[in-house]
């Protein structure tokens, strides 16, 4: 048997009744896991009060045992399913994921580009230039979610060190956040300080726009992470149970299902609040993206599987 924590077998049960709430979990153990393109599958044998089946995550999903009795066939299958998904629909959610600083990280990507292209001091120059607007733009977009504290005097629009200065004091704001503010001021000071500097050395190499490069980076990581975490309502940790561990939530309202909300849950059961995170066309249009033809004219030799795969149904059974 697989190591296991309590908190990945509390989040597979708690899926699993979710998706079968008929059901009554005996048995339930970690069997198997496999590495994949920067994802870990694992698979789950759960016993039932009637039947067996597998859940396998990342995506999660449940097959009945009865249909794949061989775990080897349901992995491959789970592969071939998440293989499917429409790439746009993962996109679209990754790129939720870094809301409002969607195009900072597009800056940043263009950025690296240009680091990879570069081979002179102009080059190098440019780096340092295009690490400085990357920075201002991370910080005119925060502006626009800063509130300033009354009577309080602001900076000046594109001053990067004094907004920086103002908005770490709201987001790490109280005595026990004193270390946590140092770092994060210190870091956006030297990260704008040495791109200022590469912008006009003569001096520069290409070890210094690299550096530079992944310095700007690592201070809009961090501090767009702790935008977000804020702007989310999202806890440090579980109010129920106290886990660290805790996951956001997609979903849409019927009366407006073009918005996309977002709430952190816990596996113990938790829901925080849920927030409007963006907008756009429904999800399930997407799934038109994939067409399916098939030279097949026996009907009764297709399926239609269900999500999750609790039944296999012909296409002309009713239900």
């Amino acid at each position: 048997m697989l190591n296991e924590t309590e908190e990945e077998r509390a989040a597979v049960a708690s899926y699993f009744k979710g998706q079968a709430p008929d059901l009554e979990i005996t048995y339930m153990q970690k069997l198997y896991s496999e590495h994949i393109l920067d994802h870990v599958h694992d698979a789950w044998d759960i016993h039932t009060n009637k039947d067996r089946w597998w859940v396998i995550t990342n995506p999660t999903n449940l097959y009945s045992q009865e249909q794949f009795p061989n775990l080897d066939y349901a992995v491959t299958f789970h592969m071939g399913l998440c293989l499917r998904i429409p790439r746009d629909l993962r996109h679209r959610r990754s790129d939720r994921s870094v809301l409002p600083f969607g195009a900072v990280f597009s800056e940043l990507e263009a950025a690296n580009a240009a680091l990879a292209q570069a081979a002179n001091v102009a080059g190098y120059q440019s780096v340092g230039m295009r690490s400085r607007e990357i920075l201002v733009s991370f910080i005119g977009i925060a502006q626009e979610w800063f509130t300033p504290p009354v009577g309080k005097e602001l900076p000046k629009k594109a001053d990067f060190k004094g907004w920086s200065e103002q908005i770490f004091d709201m987001l790490l704001s109280g005595r026990d956040q004193k270390d946590r503010r140092r770092l994060f001021k210190s870091l956006a000071k030297e990260a704008w300080d040495f791109a200022s500097w590469l912008t006009h050395t003569k001096s520069a190499t290409w070890r210094d726009a690299e550096a530079c490069l992944s310095t700007t980076e690592h201070i809009v990581g961090l501090a767009s992470s702790l935008f977000i975490l804020k702007m989310r309502s999202v806890p440090e940790e579980c109010p129920e149970c106290g886990s660290p561990d805790l996951h956001p939530e997609e979903g849409r309202h019927t009366g407006a299902p073009e918005i996309v909300w977002e709430r952190p849950v816990c596996a113990c059961g938790w829901k925080g609040e849920a927030v409007p995170i963006d907008e756009d066309e429904p999800d399930e249009i997407l799934v038109d993206i994939i067409k399916r033809y098939s030279a097949v004219k026996d009907d009764d030799a297709c399926i239609i599987p269900n999500v999750p795969l609790r039944k296999l149904a012909s296409p002309g059974d009713e239900g």
